[in-house]
């Protein structure tokens, strides 16, 4: 059986964090499962949590006056859920719905907050990954609205 610190460096989240770094955020993650149909993240709820997904499929969606939720995107194993829980006030800007079994790895965002400001290297790597994972979620928001509203000539 892998320990939280092997499960956390398998994940591509974590690639080239020190062992130090491995150690820090393994310390604040405990690995859950989760049943089709259960919410992750619930828009206005308090963020407390992200999600490093190791299998199973999870849907972002927003809501839209009128028309319910939309779904914006779809995840998968090696994806993160979740950064509301770096930027105050610490609720969820989405909701995130279990589309098949998920097994994930959850991280507690005050817990690595708190590590964060203990060992500012570890907060700069982790912003690193965040702000990667983020620019390439908006340049695949980007295409998907080329693809629904772009004008061909």
């Amino acid at each position: 059986m892998k320990s939280m610190k092997e499960l956390v460096a398998s994940h591509p989240f974590a690639v080239g964090l020190n062992e130090e770094h491995l150690a820090l955020v393994a310390a604040c993650a405990k690995n859950v499962s989760l049943e089709a149909g259960a919410m992750l993240c619930v828009e206005g709820a308090s963020a407390d949590t992200f999600y490093l997904l190791r299998r199973g499929h999870v849907s972002i969606q927003v809501h839209q006056a009128g028309h319910g939720s939309i779904v914006i995107e779809t995840v998968g194993p090696g994806d993160v859920v979740g950064w509301s829980w770096l930027v105050p006030p610490y609720r969820w800007t989405f909701d995130a719905r279990v589309l098949q079994p998920v097994g994930a790895l959850a991280i507690d965002g005050a817990c690595l907050r708190a590590k964060s400001l203990e060992d500012p290297a570890l907060g700069f790597a982790l912003l690193s990954r965040v702000t990667q994972d983020l620019l390439e979620r908006l340049q695949a928001t980007r295409m998907r609205l080329l693809d629904l509203y772009g004008r061909t000539t």
